[in-house]
């Protein structure tokens, strides 16, 4: 019988790179003893994600000219939230 010789993939991080934890994270972090979990996470670590917006934005289908999505996309990363300013100003949102 042969023997499993491939990359497990998964990099060794040595516990010492790992940096200390403060007493904030203590007190943020679950307690558990077994799979019983003594007192649950707290604070910023419990919910994953941005918190959420007032007024979230709404995916919608839009249909432009392609030298107007050229002219966007040529600004680089975040040319959508750039779009979207423009339009706001146009409406006078």
């Amino acid at each position: 019988m042969t023997g499993n010789e491939g990359n497990s993939g998964g990099s060794w991080a040595d516990p010492d790179d790992a940096p200390e934890w403060t007493d904030d994270m203590f007190e943020r972090a679950e307690f558990s003893i077994g799979d019983r979990v003594i007192r649950p996470a707290n604070g910023t670590l419990t919910k994953p994600g941005r918190p959420k917006s007032e007024r979230p934005k709404r995916q919608v289908t839009l249909r432009l000219d392609q030298d107007v999505l050229d002219k966007l996309r040529e600004s680089g990363p975040g040319w959508q939230s750039r779009a979207n300013e423009i339009l706001k100003k146009a409406v006078g949102a």
